[in-house]
């Protein structure tokens, strides 16, 4: 089965500026796509035929170049655009833009980062059917620790679970992840449903709930990943992407 997406992109890029100050992060090329452009083909290939992008900085810049409600093809999902910047002024982070856009999700949806390149992640539910049963609020992909992030994110026990027990190896946050939008309502979520006045609010704390009550699985992926964060993990993407850009 199909589900939809979310596709985070309305971050202000502060660690990549100067070259963010007049590019939104999301269009900056690798290769012969930009990052949003990597995530998309990707979700597209996966059979995800819809898919909300959330704006804010310089928003105008990514509908230019991703059309809104345009048919699903093989290289993106039909896409809405969730308008932070446009409404509040300001971008929501990630739990904040969730609850935001909930309105055009259903009850089981992808969330993706598109400064995250994974060119082999095949955006497969099957680790996660404990989702899409109701068993389990989210299901996220791990990594390796970067060189950036030595000490991790979560810690993931020998049951697939994540725990906040500290003495369980502790991984990174892929950006990957399959929601279902219960996480973002109450009793979870303090954040009124829709987010109609803006609250900013991070994932993280909504997780470790979850994680609390056993209802977080995760998946190590070792395919190749790199968060493009910052201009010297861009350049390195540049050199594993060597086409030159010629398309979005």
């Amino acid at each position: 089965m199909s589900y939809p997406a979310m596709v985070l992109s309305a971050g202000r890029g502060q660690r990549m500026q100067p070259l963010t100050d007049r590019c939104p992060k999301p269009l900056l090329p690798v290769g012969r796509h930009t990052l949003l452009g990597h995530t998309l083909r990707a979700l597209a290939r996966a059979g995800v035929t819809q898919a909300t992008v959330n704006t804010a900085w310089l928003g105008e810049q990514i509908e230019a170049a991703f059309a809104a409600d345009q048919p699903a093809s093989a290289t993106c999902p039909r896409l809405h655009y969730s308008r932070e910047g446009q409404r509040f002024g300001h971008a929501l982070e990630t739990a904040g833009g969730i609850a935001h856009a909930l309105p055009h999700l259903g009850e089981v949806f992808w969330v993706a980062a598109a400064d995250a390149l994974a060119p082999d992640f095949a955006f497969d539910p099957s680790p996660a059917q404990a989702v899409c049963t109701g068993e389990h609020l989210a299901h996220v992909w791990l990594v390796p620790n970067p060189p950036h992030q030595p000490h991790g994110d979560f810690a993931l026990g020998p049951n697939g679970l994540l725990s906040n027990d500290p003495s369980w190896p502790r991984h990174t946050y892929a950006t990957f992840g399959l929601f279902r939008r219960d996480l973002f309502l109450s009793p979870w979520c303090p954040i009124a449903p829709g987010n109609p006045h803006g609250e900013v609010a991070p994932l993280a704390p909504l997780l470790r709930l979850a994680i609390a009550q056993q209802r977080v699985g995760a998946t190590l992926y070792t395919g190749t990943w790199m968060d493009v964060g910052t201009p010297e993990r861009l350049a390195e993407a540049r050199r594993l992407f060597t086409t030159p850009t010629n398309a979005a």
